[in-house]
């Protein structure tokens, strides 16, 4: 298990590094950082100032080191627009990011896993076809499309839930909805998959012929097998809603992370965004190791694969 656990440590320190290379040169692809910073009026004595003042005119491997070190230990430089530092804005509206992926894992968790398995347990009847018809709806909605259907239904006409914000757990509820949605169908076709294969194999068959109770069969054997491949999709996807709650957060005008990445690109605040991207890719790399960690005490034949 130690053997495990520092190979995939080490796969997931190299690809933070690879992040961070690729985060770093973020602010050179639209051209030279000065002369976006300086404007279109600017002489090229300005330019030169601007250079030196924020350090481009150094070789890019130092200030790749320089914004690194910076960055292992939250200091992320000073925002262009708001004048403040970069780290305390990022974490200032990290919890509200968070508190909206995870209020939207939690749902479509919620959805996905039990029609899953009821699909599974029933394939082609009436659940099978609801699981279906939801799976599909689900992969061909855009996220942005239901969002503006439920805040015109339930935050206008009915004035049931409030379309703004992010003062009260009522603010996260369509928000959650809307991107959670996202990734259930994924989510309940792999657990009805999983299910499928799982509840036809021997010792299922074993199992049940032992006079265990059914609930016991589902839930203890055959569910613990297949939700492993279902834990590393969750991981994931949480961290691509994480990533992607940008459109969310921006119909809603939540105040998050995602928001503020919005507002970064519209005011060409480089450090901002290239600190989001960082903190992101850094939060995805992490919930993967996490569920190869979880798969791997769930079943132990992946620590010696």
């Amino acid at each position: 298990m130690v053997s495990y656990v520092l190979k995939r440590l080490g796969i997931a320190v190299l690809v933070a590094v690879t992040v961070s290379l690729i985060t770093f040169s973020m602010i050179y692809l639209s051209g030279d950082p000065a002369v976006a910073l300086a404007g279109e009026t600017a002489t090229e004595e300005d330019i030169e100032q601007i250079r030196r003042y924020y350090g481009y005119d150094r070789p890019i491997l130092v200030q790749y080191a320089d914004w690194l070190f910076r960055a292992v230990q939250g200091d992320f430089g000073q925002s262009h627009y708001l004048k403040k530092p970069v780290g305390d804005v990022i974490f200032e509206r990290l919890p509200t990011t968070m508190m909206l992926g995870l209020c939207a894992l939690i749902f479509a968790l919620t959805l996905s896993i039990p029609l899953g398995v009821l699909a599974a347990i029933r394939p082609n009847s009436l659940i099978d076809r609801v699981a279906l018809t939801i799976a599909v709806v689900g992969q061909a909605m855009p996220s942005f499309w239901f969002a503006l259907t439920m805040m015109l239904w339930f935050g206008i006409y009915w004035r049931l839930l409030p379309i703004t914000g992010s003062a009260s757990w009522a603010n996260f509820v369509m928000p959650s909805i809307a991107l959670g949605y996202y990734i259930t169908p994924g989510v309940m076709r792999l657990t009805r998959a999983g299910m499928m294969e799982v509840l036809s194999a021997d010792y299922i068959r074993t199992a049940r012929a032992k006079g265990l109770r059914p609930i016991t069969v589902l839930f203890k054997h055959a569910l613990r097998n297949a939700i492993i491949p279902v834990v590393s999709l969750a991981a994931v996807q949480f961290g691509f809603m994480l990533g992607g709650s940008i459109v969310i957060e921006t119909i809603f005008a939540i105040n998050g992370l995602g928001f503020l990445a919005w507002e970064s690109i519209q005011r060409a605040d480089l450090p901002m965004m290239q600190a989001i991207v960082l903190v992101l890719s850094i939060f995805y790399i992490v919930l993967t190791f996490l569920a190869d960690m979880l798969n791997a005490w769930l079943d132990p034949r992946i620590r010696v694969a």
